[in-house]
């Protein structure tokens, strides 16, 4: 547990215990006001913190509200990047992995373009009153070519129309997801905003500027989201697949050209938007936002008569078997580690060095010494963490992957961990924390943005057989039931070590549970064995090393953030790393009918993504 301390914090300098506990609006049991609390306000936290953070560090963190973001970045960037969620569950919808494949049945393709040259047509009358709209001659002829570019695309896609041998004079009969997005595109050219009075005579320039803009802001989405989804289409072609029936499509949005059309729609919107008050932007960023969830829903529209392995819990394979999902909580499900937050309580709530020892609870040390012997602490585990590093890496590098040569060495990494457990335990460091500043700190501890969502969302669906399960180096499962109960996930099981109580006041001594990977996979083999009477599909989230083989030993190993230590032990032992959506697109090529699913453990293989919203949009969907 004590690697949690020097793994991935996410800042890149110490904070104040102040700006800490200011995240959980902290105040100790048992103690009044906040003198002992500010006391400590000015006090950086030992330079632990950030001894390893150059090597493990990650850059997770909750979602910002756009006036947080970087003011130099343009309108159109800010609301992009606070729409990757949407943008990551549209490039995981079952079209567009079957359609990045080239296993999508032609059937479907020509109903996809039927659909979308009905919305290219909205698209380019959206740009034409855009243009009659705009004050600016320069802005005129910018959307003017921006018109023309959909004028030639919707010329591929005619092209597209007779390549498939689809009549082109026949009449399209948009389906009500296309429909709901041409609608809402169309009444936002004319000035009707869902939430504000319907416009009269558009009789000023400004006037007409701002419907310009809020016309862009319901545009702009599409095109980046295609330039997004071209490129990211195109890392899952083969560079000799020649043979990709659908290569031309991802071509052009790959393409410079298109890439370079969705940049200028950008700096339009960015240009349009300039003197418009907060209230007229928020307006736009709810537009954006609505025209990103149409896109999803245009998307999951399009009919599919085929097998596809995303969403995960709609693989038929459910019908009989179980979903096992596991996850590490330290990092993998939270912005903080667990043991600093359980480091700082100690500090602040400990004894000031004046106070007579008569008056110390439990025989306390104080706050200065403790703050000293945790720094001791924190600098024998780096220096002796990377020896042991250094002699795991000592042997050859495989040559291909072995299990159980990777499991032999871990075992080198477990003693180690053990040894720097019982240093904690005898230093007595984690002694006299009340158990109610402990569950006061877990319901406020801040989760990776999206976690919560995709837990609550699975608990909720009633479609599969589902066990969840934490496996968590934590010294204090406490701490991580009442970050999920705050959530109201109680259902959890949460399997971890205790700290060991007296009076709801810890004595310092740590019910010993799960110290290292060896631990955890021993934990996973006996969750499964429990469940043996039926088929498991196994998923597991993690993001150290600590992690390791349970992420081989599962079926699907999903790999949450960039721990470089993970990779160099990953790697010197034949583990390969693979982004889940690349990993997805593989599989749906192998995908036929009546074939079951290919997911399988020990492969070597695991699967990295970059946020929760990826492991969402995977197992769940929209």
């Amino acid at each position: 547990m004590l690697s949690l301390l020097f793994s991935t914090f996410p800042v890149k300098r110490p904070l104040p215990v102040f700006n800490i506990f200011s995240l959980y609006h902290f105040a100790p049991c048992g103690y009044a006001g906040s003198s002992r609390f500010s006391s400590f306000a000015a006090v950086s936290l030992p330079a632990w913190r950030s001894k390893l953070r150059s090597s493990m560090s990650v850059s997770r963190v909750a979602s910002s509200s756009l006036s947080t973001l970087d003011s130099e970045i343009g309108l159109a960037k800010k609301l992009w990047n606070k729409c990757r969620r949407e943008s990551t569950f549209a490039m995981y919808t079952p079209f567009t992995v079957c359609l990045a494949s080239g296993n999508l049945k032609v059937d479907s393709f020509r109903h996809y373009i039927s659909q979308d040259v009905y919305f290219l047509k909205a698209f380019a009358q959206a740009y034409e009153l855009a243009e009659e709209y705009a004050d600016d001659d320069d802005e005129k002829f910018s959307i003017a070519e921006l018109r023309r570019g959909i004028l030639k695309e919707l010329k591929m896609h005619y092209s597209f129309v007779q390549e498939w041998g689809t009549d082109s004079t026949a009449e399209i009969t948009p389906n009500p997801a296309t429909v709901r997005y041409t609608d809402f595109l169309l009444a936002t050219t004319s000035g009707k905003v869902e939430g504000q009075k319907a416009p009269g005579k558009l009789a000023t320039p400004f006037e007409k500027t701002k419907v310009a803009a809020y016309t862009l802001g319901a545009m702009t989405p599409c095109m980046r989201l295609y330039a997004f989804l071209g490129k990211e289409f195109q890392k899952c072609v083969h560079p000799n697949e020649e043979s990709h029936p659908y290569l031309k499509w991802i071509e052009t949005y790959s393409s410079e050209n298109f890439q370079a059309s969705a940049l200028q729609t950008e700096e339009l919107l960015d240009k349009l938007s300039v003197s418009l008050t907060g209230e007229e932007l928020d307006i736009i960023e709810r537009l954006y936002h609505q025209a990103m969830k149409l896109e999803i829903e245009f998307f999951n529209a399009q009919p599919l008569v085929q097998p596809v392995n995303v969403p995960l819990i709609k693989d038929p394979n459910f019908t009989k078997d179980q979903l096992m999902l596991f996850s590490d909580f330290d990092l993998t499900c939270t912005v903080l580690d667990s043991s600093a937050i359980l480091a700082e309580i100690a500090i602040v709530t400990a004894p000031k060095s004046d106070q007579p020892q008569s008056e110390t609870p439990m025989g306390r040390m104080s706050s200065a010494d403790l703050r000293k012997t945790w720094e001791i602490l924190s600098n024998q585990y780096v220096e002796e963490h990377e020896q042991c590093m250094e002699r795991i890496m000592a042997s050859g590098k495989a040559e291909k992957f072995k299990y159980e040569l990777l499991e032999k060495a871990l075992e080198q990494l477990a003693e180690f961990e053990k040894r720097a457990n019982d240093r904690v335990i005898e230093s007595e460091v984690l002694k006299g924390l009340n158990i109610e500043d402990i569950k006061r700190a877990g319901e406020r501890l801040i989760l990776q943005d999206g976690c919560t969502t995709f837990f609550q969302k699975l608990i909720q669906s009633d479609s599969i057989d589902l066990k969840v399960h934490i496996l968590s180096y934590c010294w204090c499962g406490n701490l991580i039931r009442s970050a999920f109960s705050s959530a109201g996930l109680d259902m959890l099981s949460i399997h971890a070590n205790e700290l060991v109580f007296s009076d709801s006041v810890s004595t310092g001594e740590i019910l010993k549970i799960m110290e290292s990977p060896i631990n955890k996979v021993q934990a996973f083999h006996s969750i499964l064995k429990e469940c043996e009477d039926k088929r498991n599909v196994r998923v597991y989230v993690g993001d150290s090393v600590g992690d390791l083989l349970c992420l081989l030993e599962a079926d699907i190993g999903i790999v949450i953030g960039n721990s470089s230590s993970l990779r160099k032990i990953s790697s010197h032992f034949g583990v390969s790393f693979v982004p889940l959506f690349s990993g997805l697109v593989m599989k749906q090529k192998e995908c036929r009918e009546g074939s079951p699913s290919t997911w399988n453990s020990r492969t070597g293989i695991l699967y990295t993504v970059s946020s929760w919203a990826e492991i969402h949009a995977f197992i769940l969907g929209w």
